[in-house]
């Protein structure tokens, strides 16, 4: 019998406030500013060191050595370093990176009522909701690596809308390629193989669209990757999906998992079908005063949002990409903060986070 995915009811009412971790795909995944956040801050610090002990057993059945040791001492890899290592390396520094910044934000009492997975943050999302286990997400992200390998191609963000995306694929002749990623109304990801999307990159620079190529070694988010789909949704099949401790919202899935939805297909139609990020946030953002907080390194995830929901309806922060969040520095709350620093977060909105592409 196939394992159904299935969230527990829980009343969010209480409080008009509401807070949701999001969960960022593979192409904003920068190691500088973890490092930066572990030295500066204890709760990363203390956050960082458990998850990557708890995924050590793990790594070293994929021949992964352990990281967490290597980030919080003093000479820690680099991304590059990360990306030339062992296949699954960066997956999994990425997804105990992700898990580590919400268990981070969770200590300072910033808990979430929902969590958002956008892509590859799906796996961490399901993670911090409690429907597997930190070592059973870890299990997941190397399982996917192991399949990213025979996904040729590559990634383009495109800086136009999706009709306009879709319009210039079909000027450049290239039926190969799919909008995987629809990121916010003026950002479009296009996935596919690599010499179409040189062509494509031209035929858009040509016209004024900006484009910048993702490193990123795969493509994803493509129709014609239904065999590794399969093969990973037949790898993780064995993993037991429990109950979700909040609402789990997935960019992929176009709205949150509901009891009986198979959350296992789901991570492996990250594979094969597009991301609709505004559509979903505008789901989350619903009844407005919502504080999104980007549970990963970068900013690009805190950046659509901005382009896609008005302030009034909700603000977002990215907690390591911006060195001004107001981490507090010993004592952290057993609560949600009503006042001192981190209550700012409610009405500060800050609009000059660096613009990084996903």
């Amino acid at each position: 019998m196939r394992n159904s995915f299935v969230v527990s009811e829980r009343d969010h009412d209480a409080s008009p406030r509401r807070i949701v971790h999001v969960f960022p795909g593979q192409g904003d995944f920068s190691v500088s500013p973890l490092v930066r956040a572990i030295r500066r801050h204890a709760a990363v610090r203390k956050s960082v060191a458990e998850v990557f002990r708890e995924t050590e057993d793990v790594g070293r059945q994929f021949g992964i050595a352990p990281l967490g040791g290597a980030l919080l001492g003093d000479s820690p890899p680099s991304g590059r370093d990360l990306a030339a290592a062992r296949v699954g390396t960066p997956q999994l520094a990425l997804f105990c990176s992700s898990v580590a910044v919400h268990r981070a934000l969770c200590a300072i009492g910033l808990v979430p009522d929902a969590v958002l997975g956008v892509s590859f943050g799906e796996i961490a999302a399901l993670t911090a909701a409690g429907v597997f286990e930190v070592a059973e997400g870890a299990r997941i992200a190397c399982l996917l690596a192991r399949q990213l390998v025979g996904c040729a191609g590559g990634m383009t963000l495109v800086g136009a809308a999706e009709w306009r995306t879709r319009a210039l694929l079909r000027e450049a002749n290239a039926p190969d390629l799919a909008a995987a990623c629809i990121n916010d109304p003026g950002e479009t990801l296009v996935s596919g193989p690599r010499g179409a999307l040189g062509a494509m990159e031209e035929l858009a620079r040509r016209q004024g669209i900006a484009v910048c190529r993702l490193r990123l070694p795969f493509s994803s988010h493509h129709p014609s990757l239904t065999g590794p789909a399969d093969a990973f949704e037949a790898a993780i099949r064995p993993l037991t999906a429990r109950p979700a401790r909040v609402p789990v919202f997935s960019a992929v899935h176009k709205g949150r998992y509901r009891p009986g939805d198979d959350v296992h297909r789901g991570l492996a139609n990250c594979l094969v079908r597009p991301v609709r990020l505004p559509e979903v946030l505008h789901q989350v953002a619903c009844g407005g005063d919502v504080l999104l907080l980007e549970a990963g390194t970068g900013c690009a995830l805190t950046r659509n949002v901005r382009h896609t929901l008005p302030p009034a309806a909700a603000r977002a922060h990215a907690p390591l990409a911006d060195p001004r969040f107001p981490w507090p520095d010993a004592h952290p709350p057993t609560s949600r903060p009503t006042d001192g620093p981190l209550s700012a977060l409610w009405s500060r909105r800050d609009d000059h986070a660096p613009a990084t592409p996903r």
